[in-house]
């Protein structure tokens, strides 16, 4: 029996590629007319693809004209007859590409959102990532099983499983609002409530009542944003870290410059390099270099060095790299000292905008709902001065407030 993980686009051969998911596997039960090919991990499968296990099963069982049967309380699930396991791996492949990645961007981070207008249903893949919404082949006959039974909203940042598509993945499509909108001209979900999509809307509308100048004036920021007084903020950061957060670390202080996550972060500026991708991965291999890819205190160091005044923008770039380096809760509370360091000192003009890099972060499952409602609600001193720390979760407070409201969505739809 096969083991192991692979990439949910497997034509993909990239070590950084965050989207994983199990290798599907299949057992062989029965003979004569009374055969069938049991697949034991498909609910791990399905859980990586953020779709019911129930969805992939009926679409075997279409593409092969075999029966299908479910027991979700014992988890089996069943295809009648004998199936090669790379043949039902292949089509699973074939349901990836149908109804799981975003048409437009080919990321699998979508959910299916099932859209009425009038006395027709249409299914559509909305995308979390690119914000693209594509409709699904409506042809197909496991479409009328998926219309019978709506997925289920899954309460974002729950249950997270460090072996799947961070936790949930979904697609989307690009159709016009007559296309994708019902007959009020809001997106809903199969039961009637709004839309991730219509709730990210919210906040980033919220986040822009956040007048620049009026917040910074607020906080207490005239801030300069020339490079020279950036590079300065930077210098002095980094000359107070070791106070901050690495005063008697194994891997020795930062005041003389020599520590480890001293010399990545001098590193991380001196080599920065358009090409992203190559950039990441050049960085992770410093750290492995330096023997701290794995340290929770490299994150604090990490995050003002290499983020500039478009981290809205960088983020989803560098999002492999985060999902690399981030693994346990207390890497998740190191990547918001980070971030306090980089918006409260590095660059004070970004406070506005904190709303919006918490989402980006929250979209690529990085910080997880828990983690990041504590730090909301928690002033620290362990990165930041006090001050500077309660301005940053000040600024916060509209992604906060979705969050708490979104939560209040799913517990009425549990109801």
């Amino acid at each position: 029996m096969a083991s192991g993980v692979v990439n949910i686009r497997r034509d993909v051969d990239d070590k950084f590629y965050r989207y994983r998911m199990p290798i599907l596997t299949t057992k062989i039960e029965g003979k004569g007319n009374g055969i069938k090919t049991v697949v034991p991990n498909m609910s791990d499968v399905a859980r990586a693809l953020s779709r019911p296990p129930t969805y992939t099963t009926k679409f075997f069982g279409c593409e092969l004209g075999a029966q299908t049967s479910f027991d979700e309380k014992n988890d089996r699930y069943i295809v009648n007859g004998a199936h090669d396991a790379n043949r039902l791996r292949e089509l699973l492949d074939v349901f990836i590409d149908k109804f799981v990645l975003c048409k437009s961007c080919k990321n699998p981070e979508t959910e299916l959102v099932i859209i009425k207008t009038g006395r027709v249903e249409d299914i559509i893949r909305d995308c979390k990532a690119c914000g693209e919404r594509t409709g699904v082949d409506m042809r197909h006959k496991v479409t009328t099983f998926i219309l019978k039974n709506p997925p289920v909203k899954v309460k974002k940042g729950k249950n997270k499983n460090t072996g799947d598509a961070a936790g949930g993945v979904g697609g989307g499509g690009s159709g016009s609002p007559g296309e994708v909108n019902g007959e009020n001209g809001e997106a809903h979900d199969a039961h009637g409530a709004e839309s991730d999509d219509e709730l990210t809307k919210k906040i980033k509308a919220e986040a822009a009542e956040l007048n620049d100048d009026a917040a910074l004036t607020k906080a207490g920021w005239s801030a300069d944003t020339s490079p020279e007084a950036v590079k300065q903020r930077i210098e002095a950061l980094e000359g107070s870290m070791a106070a901050a957060t690495l005063a008697g670390d194994d891997e020795g202080s930062d005041e003389d410059g020599n520590s480890p996550y001293a010399v990545l972060g001098r590193w991380i500026e001196e080599n920065r390099d358009e090409d992203t991708k190559a950039y990441a991965v050049a960085i992770y291999k410093k750290a492995e270099e330096l023997g701290i890819e794995k340290k929770h205190r490299t994150l604090p160091i990490l995050v003002p060095a290499l983020f500039t005044e478009d981290i809205v923008l960088e983020i989803p770039k560098y999002a492999p790299l985060l999902i690399k380096m981030v693994t346990s809760e207390k890497h998740q509370k190191s990547l918001l000292g980070g971030i306090e360091r980089l918006v409260g000192i590095v660059h004070p003009e970004l406070l506005p905008v904190v709303p919006k890099v918490l989402m980006e972060l929250y979209q690529i499952d990085v910080i997880e709902e828990e983690v990041i409602t504590q730090w909301g609600t928690h002033v620290s001193r362990k990165f930041v001065d006090k001050e500077t720390s309660k301005r940053v979760r000040k600024a916060s407070e509209p992604f906060l407030k979705w969050l708490e409201e979104a939560d209040d969505d799913d517990d009425e739809d549990e109801e």
